[in-house]
């Protein structure tokens, strides 16, 4: 179970690290939005099952697998509410005429 859960914490990690590339290097914020809630949610769950099993079944892999029922409820929720608001902010989504511009 230990190698399983080092495996598991490890790719999590590297999605996370995928996540502050996203964050980075996509032009606006929808796509950003999109690329953090996706690998994040996905490389947060996979640290706390890597986790949960790194513990073994106990009181507090149930305590990490509530935390990781929320995360996956929340998220997902949370980058929805985001992007709405802001298109109705009036934050216009990225096209390619936009680059296009920018040259």
């Amino acid at each position: 179970m230990a190698i399983a859960g080092t495996v598991l914490i490890g790719v999590g990690l590297f999605l996370m690290a995928v996540t502050v590339i996203g964050l980075i290097r996509l032009p606006d914020f929808y796509t950003r939005t999109h690329a953090v809630s996706k690998t994040d949610t996905l490389g947060i769950g996979l640290v706390l099952v890597g986790l949960a099993l790194h513990e073994g079944v106990t009181l507090v892999s149930l305590k990490i697998v509530l935390g990781l029922l929320f995360i996956f409820i929340a998220n997902p929720v949370a980058a929805h509410l985001l992007t709405r608001s802001a298109l109705q902010v009036g934050i216009m989504p990225w096209t390619r005429r936009d680059s296009a511009r920018e040259q």
